[in-house]
């Protein structure tokens, strides 16, 4: 199963040390039954797509709780056995948990296909976005417009190969 791990870049730098994702448990995404349903798409790409979506909000969420790191969102895809990555039956349709799958132990860094980094041109958005979370969350409207602005970013794709760039 992929499943989208959502971190900042000292986490991806932490993981390229220690040559995993981790430690356990994790909070990924991938696609389950819930965000299958909450789509209403059996397109396998554009479910993934709406996977990675899940777990850039997240990663923007941990930027919001860290402002001394870089504001960029950081993603990284991996593959772990189904069973490794399970899902809240009883939250599977909330919308806070869509997509939302726990990983008990680390996953090797190995098991990674990628990793999506906005881009530098993003960090004005993103650090904005990451300030405006709060009040979002509570309802402040024009905090919410700043939050979708975000989202206007997408995540650039690379290869594992190139994570000792990404965080140089």
């Amino acid at each position: 199963m992929r499943v989208y791990v959502p971190l900042t870049l000292s986490g991806l730098a932490a993981a390229h040390e220690a040559g995993e994702l981790g430690p356990g448990p994790l909070t990924a995404y991938a696609v389950t039954p819930g965000l299958r349903e909450w789509y209403v798409s059996d397109d396998i790409e554009e479910l993934e797509y709406a996977a990675l979506s899940r777990a850039a909000s997240a990663s923007l969420r941990m930027l919001a709780g860290a402002p001394d790191i870089a504001r960029r969102r950081v993603v990284v895809a991996a593959d772990v056995a189904d069973q490794d990555a399970v899902a809240d039956p009883d939250r599977g349709l909330e919308a806070g948990a869509l997509g939302e799958v726990r990983i008990a132990s680390a996953v090797p860094l190995s098991k990674a296909a990628a990793v999506h980094v906005d881009a530098d041109e993003a960090e004005p958005d993103i650090t904005a976005a990451a300030g405006a979370l709060g009040a979002a969350d509570h309802g402040d409207d024009d905090a919410q417009f700043t939050v979708d602005g975000a989202e206007d970013h997408e995540l650039l794709w690379f290869g594992v190969q190139e994570i000792p760039h990404l965080i140089a």
